[in-house]
């Protein structure tokens, strides 16, 4: 039966950065770590829920997350001018609305 292991955040850290240098599987086989364990945890570090703290950016991973930052800047400006239209067109039709359910009102007490 598998025993489970229970790893401190320090030694996930130092597990990680030594699989970005030797390689994910060489580095679980050294640690003695299953693979799916550093595998997890390599994951986890690229989806930011473990952080390796300062120093941890190599140049070519910092040029991406400046681009990364970037692009989601141009992304935020985009969905903001996006909700702005959207806003307008709402109010447009909110002022239809209102003005179409008094056109209907006025007609029916004509009517009467």
């Amino acid at each position: 039966m598998a025993e489970n292991r229970k790893y401190d955040h320090e030694y996930k850290v130092q597990a990680v950065k030594l699989a970005k240098e030797i390689g994910q599987a060489k580095a679980a086989k050294e640690l003695g770590v299953p693979k799916n364990t550093m595998y997890g945890w390599v994951r986890a570090n690229r989806l930011g829920n473990l952080d390796l703290g300062a120093g941890s950016q190599t140049p070519q991973s910092a040029m991406t997350l400046n681009e990364e930052l970037i692009r989601l800047r141009q992304q935020v400006k985009e969905l903001e001018k996006e909700n702005r239209r959207l806003k307008k067109e709402n109010d447009f039709l909110e002022e239809a609305s209102a003005f179409f359910a008094a056109s209907r009102l006025k007609s029916a007490k004509t009517k009467e």
